[in-house]
């Protein structure tokens, strides 16, 4: 008898998604892997206590001979050795037709930061990908048929991260982890048919904070292709570099993977946020206004440089991160500006080494391309190395700047509003001409917390205390209520959970952790009777 359960499977999708023999499958990747991931989420908890009392990270003197050693990872498919141009965005039907044929060399579909992950949304995603792998989706809106090109993007998919829990599924009576319920239906449904097509099951890894968390998905994935009889090294996987933690273990966590690794990210923004919040009892840690957290900074530009480095001397891809400047409709300059910074942050990726980059929307593919291919003439840069050797201070040293009252209410203003469409549903959101997801939104809160910690002041002088942020989600909100896309109830909603992250005493890990609840309650139907799995 199994002990796994789905709240509701009266879903769209929920007859192909959550067949019996996939759910079988979750439910012996829990069983296998499930207390091992809560054992590493106690460990981070054991590492944040030590870096509130004064740890700072280091490269680990127990690890030397990994990084000191000669070793590269397993080569890649042909088709993964020019990623020149990514396009990512959430697993709703438009946009994974949209990328898919965007003309990018890959289309990363998101369960993380760019959905929302309402019940609906995550079922969904899973029957629209299957459709996508086999080349039979299509969408009709407004009289028109999207549906797939000529030249298809690879796709890769992004489970959601450690931390997350997914609470329609239970194990045992408890939430089953969100990384093996997103990875797990989607290899089952789809890893034999991807191979027998000509490619595989590919991945992007979130917030990883050590080479431990590595080695525990490394072991899924040798589960995962014992089990479904696919040799070693089938599936390839990218991982983002996206903790201050991590880029300390970029060595040791390419070896870890180095049989299923096809290279590391620099997932800038959800880095920004890490640093908030790792040092986050430290007021020498106060960060300045986002905008001015950029990535020709010293911090970030010695991360950037220390993932290329370690990357080419191991064989593996180096990509580059986001800018989130989208197109400006109907402002010419406005548009013209905002392409000119995306094309910027690509020249700079390409000119450091980077192998490719990522982009949030349609139009910015040949923008990207265009950079690209003008600076890399070659699939990649695997080539190139820079011998940079960034110090343990670079990495550690806080930007400069400072503090204005345009900052402060815009991080209110982003915030309220991401969140307010989160829990409407939507996890990638236009802002102020900036695409924004989980990670920028984590930025915004997350500095509103340290400045009125810290007890910061705005460079004209103004002490940002609670109740000046309190007061200014009031005004906000109350602009937000006549935003055409968000309803006033979701306005509300969005306003509790901004002003519960920011007054609390401790830092809340996650903002979707603590609005995770309030999603279901708001999506889930009423009066559902637990099911069993078969």
């Amino acid at each position: 008898m199994t002990r796994l359960t789905v709240t509701n499977r009266a879903i769209d999708g929920s007859r192909r998604v959550l067949t019996d023999a996939a759910l079988k499958f979750l439910e012996e990747l829990e069983s296998v892997f499930g207390s091992r991931r809560r054992g590493l989420l106690e460990a981070r908890e054991e590492r944040q206590a030590r870096l509130d009392a004064g740890e700072r990270p280091n490269f680990l003197p127990d690890t030397r001979d990994v990084r000191e050693g000669e070793w590269t990872i397993s080569p890649v498919p042909a088709e993964l050795l020019d990623r020149r141009v990514e396009i990512t965005g959430p697993v709703d039907r438009k946009m994974i037709i949209n990328g898919l044929s965007s003309g990018a060399n890959v289309f990363m579909a998101d369960f993380e930061d760019a959905t929302s992950p309402t019940w609906t949304n995550l079922v969904a995603g899973q029957e629209n990908l299957m459709d996508a792998v086999r080349r039979i989706i299509t969408f009709e809106a407004n009289g028109k048929t999207y549906e797939l090109g000529a030249r298809v993007a690879t796709l890769f998919v992004r489970p959601r991260g450690l931390h997350l829990e997914e609470a329609h599924a239970l194990y045992g009576g408890r939430p089953m982890s969100a990384s093996l319920f997103d990875f797990g239906l989607f290899f089952w449904h789809n890893a034999h048919e991807l191979v027998s097509r000509g490619h595989g099951p590919y991945f992007y890894l979130p917030k990883l904070e050590s080479h431990r968390e590595a080695r525990w998905w490394n072991d899924v994935f040798l589960y995962a292709q014992r089990r479904l009889g696919l040799p070693r090294g089938t599936i390839k996987a990218t991982v983002l570099i996206e903790s201050v933690l991590a880029t300390f273990e970029t060595d040791e966590i390419l070896f870890e993977l180095r049989e299923h690794s096809a290279g590391l990210n620099c997932g800038r923004w959800d880095y920004i946020f890490s640093v908030a919040k790792k040092f986050r009892a430290h007021g020498s840690y106060c960060l300045p206004d986002r905008g001015l957290v950029t990535m020709t900074d010293t911090m970030m530009r010695a991360y950037a440089r220390l993932v290329i480095d370690t990357c080419h001397r191991r064989g593996a891809h180096a990509m580059g991160g986001m800018s989130a400047f989208i197109p400006v409709k109907n402002d010419e300059e406005a548009n013209e500006l905002a392409l000119r910074r995306v094309r910027d942050d690509k020249e700079r990726e390409a000119n450091d080494g980077h192998d490719g980059t990522w982009v949030a929307h349609p139009a910015l593919v040949p923008v990207a391309r265009d950079v690209f291919d003008r600076l890399m003439p070659t699939p990649n840069q695997l080539h190139r190395r820079n011998h940079l050797k960034p110090e343990r201070d670079e990495l550690l040293r806080v930007p400069d700047g400072y503090v204005t009252a345009k900052g402060v209410r815009s991080n209110v203003r982003v915030a309220l509003h991401y969140l307010a469409a989160w829990l409407g549903g939507r996890g990638a959101v236009p802002i102020d001409r900036l695409m924004e997801d989980a990670a920028t939104a984590e930025i915004s809160r997350a500095q509103l917390w340290q400045w009125i910690r810290h007890h910061a002041s705005t460079d004209d002088g103004r002490k940002i205390s609670l109740t000046y942020v309190l007061d200014l989600i009031d005004e906000e909100a109350g602009k937000l209520r006549e935003h055409e896309t968000l309803t006033p109830d979701l306005v509300d909603e969005a306003s509790e959970v901004l002003r519960d992250l920011v007054s609390a005493p401790t830092f809340p890990e996650f903002l979707t952790l603590a609005a995770y609840e309030r999603l279901n309650r708001l999506h889930d139907k009423p009066a559902q009777q637990p099911s069993a799995a078969d």
